[in-house]
Formats: C-alpha cells, sequence, structure tokens
C-alpha cells in the first residue's frame, strides 16, 4: 500500500477536527503513508495555521462548534485558492457534505475512517489540484503568449505603412521622371531609349500594385472580421458594373445565377469576389467569346458558390501551387499580376470558415468554388 502512494508522499495536509482522538489518529496515520501532516481541533488554529504555512490539502470536519467545515474552507479559500478541501463527515449528513462540495469542496471522506478509502480520495484530490495548477499556468502562458503576438502584429502593422509609405515614394518618383522624359524628350530620343523609359514607368507601376497587394494580404490575418448579413447578388452585379466599366471595349457575357445572402465580413468577401471576377475578366481577354459565369449550386447541404470562366484556364497537374505568393500560372508577358490576389481569396474564405477549390483544363476555363459558413466575429486564419 504505501508504495502505491509513494508519489504523493510529499504533500502536506492540514487535517481539522474538533474530536482530538479522531484528528491525531488521522493525522498519525497519514504519516505512515509518507504524508506531511499538521493537525488542529478549531476553524480558528486553522486558519491561523494556513496565514503561515503552506498546503496541499485540507480534511476538515463539516460540523465543529467555531465554525462549520463549509465557512471554514470558505475562509481557507480566501487565503489560498489553490488548497484543495475534503469534508469529513458521518453517515448520517452525507447530504450536507454535498452541499459542500457544491460550496468548494472536492470530495468528502466518511467517518468512522477506513484507510483503504481515504487514500484514494487524497490520491484524486492531488491530481486535481496539480491539473488546477497546470491549466493556471497554461491559462497564463497563453495569455502571455497572447500579449507577445498582439505586441508584434501591431509593429508588424507599423513596419509594412512605414514600409509602404518609404516604397511608394521613391516609385512616384521614378514614373515622375519617366513621364517628363517621355513628355518632353519624347522627339529627341532613340525608339529604343523610349522603349526603355517605357518598360521602367511599367515596371515601377507594377511594383506599386505588388505592394499594395502585400500590404493588404498582411492586414487580412489581423483585422477583426465584422460579420453581418451579406447581399451576395448586389455585391457581385455591383463589381460586374465596376469591372464592365473598366473594360468598356470588350464584350463579356455575364451569367449571374441564384446567388443566396451570407453572413460574413462585406469588406473582405467584396476583395475576394472582386479578385475572382476580375480574373476571369483578365483571363478571358484572349477568348473570342468570352464568357464568366458567377452562381451556386447545392452539395450535401451546403451552399458551394462559384465563378466560371471560359479563358485560358490552367493545367491541373499545378493546382496546388494555385494559392500560393507569388505563383502565376502564365507568364507576366501573357497576363498582367502580382501572383497575389488568390492568395487573398484563400485567407478570406480560410477565415470565413470555408474552403475554396479550382477546376480548369488548358484553353477551355476555369471554374473556381467556394463555400461561405457563417464565421465567428473572433475566428483567426
Amino acid at each position: 500500500m504505501r508504495e502505491t502512494h509513494a508519489a504523493v508522499s510529499t504533500a502536506r495536509i492540514l487535517i481539522v477536527d474538533d474530536e482530538a482522538p479522531l484528528m491525531y489518529a488521522l493525522t498519525n496515520t497519514l504519516k505512515i503513508y509518507g504524508f506531511d501532516c499538521v493537525g488542529v481541533t478549531t476553524g480558528t488554529e486553522a486558519l491561523d495555521v494556513l496565514r503561515d504555512q503552506k498546503f496541499e490539502l485540507m480534511l476538515s470536519d463539516l460540523s465543529m462548534p467555531d465554525m462549520s467545515g463549509i465557512e471554514l474552507l470558505q475562509a481557507a479559500l480566501q487565503i489560498d485558492p489553490d488548497l484543495v478541501g475534503i469534508i469529513m463527515t458521518g453517515q448520517g449528513t452525507v447530504t450536507t457534505a454535498v452541499d459542500a462540495m457544491k460550496s468548494g469542496a472536492l470530495d468528502y471522506i466518511l467517518k468512522p475512517f477506513r484507510v483503504s478509502v481515504v487514500l484514494p480520495v487524497l490520491s484524486r484530490a492531488l491530481a486535481v489540484r496539480r491539473l488546477r495548477l497546470e491549466n493556471v499556468a497554461l491559462q497564463q502562458r497563453v495569455a502571455d503568449r497572447t500579449a507577445e503576438l498582439e505586441e508584434a502584429n501591431n509593429e508588424l502593422e507599423a513596419f509594412c505603412y512605414s514600409v509602404s509609405h518609404d516604397l511608394h515614394a521613391p516609385l512616384r518618383a521614378i514614373n515622375g521622371v519617366s513621364s517628363i522624359l517621355l513628355e518632353d524628350f519624347a522627339t529627341a530620343m532613340p525608339a529604343k531609349a523610349s522603349d526603355l523609359v517605357n518598360r521602367i514607368a511599367a515596371n515601377a507601376t507594377r511594383m506599386g500594385h505588388l505592394i499594395d497587394d502585400l500590404l493588404r494580404l498582411s492586414q487580412l490575418g489581423r483585422q477583426p472580421l465584422s460579420v453581418h448579413p451579406v447581399s451576395t447578388a448586389a455585391m457581385v452585379r455591383e463589381i460586374l458594373d465596376e469591372l464592365n466599366k473598366e473594360n468598356a471595349g470588350r464584350s463579356v457575357e455575364t451569367v449571374v445565377g441564384d446567388l443566396p445572402d451570407c453572413m460574413g465580413d462585406a469588406g473582405l468577401l467584396r476583395q475576394m469576389f472582386f479578385n475572382l471576377l476580375s480574373n476571369a475578366f483578365k483571363f478571358t481577354r484572349q477568348t473570342v467569346r468570352p464568357t464568366l459565369m458567377v452562381g451556386s449550386e447545392e452539395r450535401d447541404g451546403q451552399c458551394v458558390y462559384f465563378v466560371k470562366d471560359n479563358g485560358a484556364g490552367f493545367d491541373m497537374r499545378y493546382a496546388q501551387r494555385l494559392f500560393g505568393v507569388f505563383q502565376r500560372m502564365h507568364r507576366a508577358d501573357q497576363f498582367e499580376g502580382t501572383g497575389i490576389g488568390l492568395s487573398i481569396v484563400h485567407r478570406v474564405i480560410r477565415r470565413h470558415g470555408g474552403r475554396v477549390w479550382a477546376e480548369s483544363a488548358l484553353d477551355q476555363g476555369t471554374t473556381f468554388f467556394f463555400t461561405i459558413p457563417a464565421p465567428t466575429a473572433s475566428r483567426g486564419e
């Protein structure tokens, strides 16, 4: 028996019982099993001892002249919140002992004591105390880590804005000088020089777009979701009107099917839809009769939205790269872009608790499917 409970031999226990013979008997018995025990006969003595010494457990009689075991336990927890209390009671007051457990006691022991019953109760109590302390320590580590991450995110956000500002300034200067050269010295420049200046301006513009896209991507995981009902159909039609105006010289057939409303962050969802729809416009540029379809279908009881085009498409062997940052399925001289738009789509959908995937074939178009479950406002990336 002693070997079985050797692991708890260092535990300190305060025993409180107004019947001195019983208190001494239990104290001496538990000492035999390796426990470090201190015994007192009143609640007042127990509180005085607790102010001076540290204990893992307190075994208290339920009925005592100066205060009840419940009153003692409540006062003891004010002194040491980590203390685990066990009530000792007779068979006739078991109901009251249960009430004591509701007040903070972990368990109760019936008198007269039997060692075979007491020892398992003590082992469980010590295990519970250890788990409680570990949980408190874990919560503190989580709180500390959360605070560190929030500070790091704030620093990262400040850094991103600083970098964005510092990088945009020289790009504006490059664009400005390039424009002056082309406007004021066009006639004096050889064709090759004019072409080089145009390339400088185009790359500076592309760099500006890249910086803006990276800044948006970095913000996605930090800004909280503002979840509200979203009229998906109205949002899509608004974006299509905008894209049709930007592509006024083209004739793109757009078909808008059933688009049920959803719950989500309207700003992020608009960015997601805009990226998918603008991609459809872009990759159908070389298609004879460009067609774009937006709609939804039900799969396994869930609403699945889709954006479909009959444009350039891509080889599905490389589909795993599709949503990676800077991953492109076509050369830059074929279709412009920074390789970040679909990464933003992926992150927006993930933040809403959904998933996104694509089906495609070269020169036959691409269909993006995605779900938008109702997210919680605190969902992270």
